[in-house]
């Protein structure tokens, strides 16, 4: 009987363990709750614009997307950020501020000189990978099929579904966030993984507002800008989306993307109003698209890499198992990718055995 292999998330990391998997000669499938790949990754395109619900980019200097896109054949479709450079609003003026002081600012964990080498994305935004990932995995990959339990079942899994049906497994990959990983992991009596379903995700909220550009009365310099001490009702951040990356917008448009944190407030509204008065929009938007992330990106506390590695060491004594994520090795995309492809590499070894 073949050995088989399950990889529950179909985010990044979880693709990209699938991906490795496949490669190694695997027979794997891939479960994913919700009725879309991708996770947080999503694409969308309204009325010629092209609209990112998640991350928009990944820092130029790191090879996983560009790598994974060549063997998915879009190789191709890696694109270059076209406006660089970020301002600050502190509450009068914008003024340019240097790469590092705006990586600290965005929470993006980068030095300065990798933030100041750019941001690279996809002709048709960061979906365009995970399609081509997943048309190439298809196959194999299940959509709303969620994992509502994890059993051990001698040396192998058995992982239950919502809605009755269960799956047996000879190796798992668990590419899943933390708080859900660790409590399977603690049904199934590994020491530790109460740490790991206690990684905190912060909630976050993106506002994308179309404008035909003759309504911006003041010019959009740069890639966007970000706020100094911002206000819990106050947009902490702006992306020119449409100057970022070409292809965003029709000609004679302007996307923009602000980020706000939880509010009671209208997102949507007040991303309006405050972007009018910063950049003296005239006139309401053509259209605006806000997303909420509940649990957006993981917010690490130490100890957390210690907490992680005990982790896995405790998986080891284990038949096959991997966790693999932004609950682990890192929130970007790029570390989500190594992270799934690790993760995929050593279940291949241990089922080699």
């Amino acid at each position: 009987m073949a050995l088989k292999v399950i990889v529950v998330g179909a985010g990044i990391a979880g693709l990209a363990a699938a991906w490795e998997l496949m490669k190694a000669g695997q027979d794997v499938t891939i479960l994913e709750s919700e009725r879309r790949p991708g996770g947080v990754i999503l694409t969308e395109r309204v009325d010629g614009f092209l609209v990112e619900a998640g991350p928009d980019g990944f820092l130029a200097g790191e090879p996983e997307l560009p790598a994974l896109a060549e063997e998915a054949g879009i190789g191709n479709r890696v694109i270059e950020q076209q406006a660089r450079g970020t301002a600050l609003w502190s509450g009068g003026k914008l003024q340019p501020i240097d790469a590092g002081q705006a990586a600290v600012l965005l929470g993006i964990e980068a030095e300065a000189s990798e933030v100041e080498a750019g941001f690279r994305s996809f002709a048709s935004g960061m979906g365009e990978l995970i399609a081509a990932i997943s048309q190439r995995l298809s196959g194999s990959l299940h959509l709303a099929q969620g994992v509502a339990g994890l059993a051990r079942d001698g040396t192998r899994w058995r992982l239950a579904i919502a809605g009755g049906s269960a799956h047996d497994a000879d190796g798992i990959v668990l590419a899943l966030p933390a708080y859900t990983a660790g409590h399977m992991l603690q049904s199934v009596g590994v020491t530790g993984a109460r740490e790991l379903a206690e990684v905190v995700y912060a909630p976050s909220v993106t506002v994308s507002l179309a404008y035909a550009r003759e309504q911006i009365g003041r010019p959009l310099t740069g890639a966007g800008f970000v706020v100094d001490a911002p206000s819990p009702d106050h947009i902490r951040a702006c992306t020119y989306a449409s100057q970022k990356f070409p292809g965003r917008a029709p000609p004679g448009h302007a996307l923009l993307r602000a980020y706000l944190g939880p509010t009671d407030e209208h997102p949507a509204k007040l991303a309006r109003e405050q972007l009018a008065t910063i950049l003296d929009i005239r006139g309401a938007p053509l259209w605006s698209r806000t997303f909420y992330w509940n649990r957006g990106l993981p917010r690490y506390r130490p100890p957390h890499a210690e907490s992680v590695a005990a982790a896995r060491q405790r998986l080891a004594r284990l038949p096959p198992l991997a966790i693999a994520g932004a609950g682990y090795d890192g929130a970007g995309v790029s570390a989500c990718v190594r992270s799934g492809r690790a993760a995929g590499r050593l279940i291949a070894q241990r089922m080699a055995r």
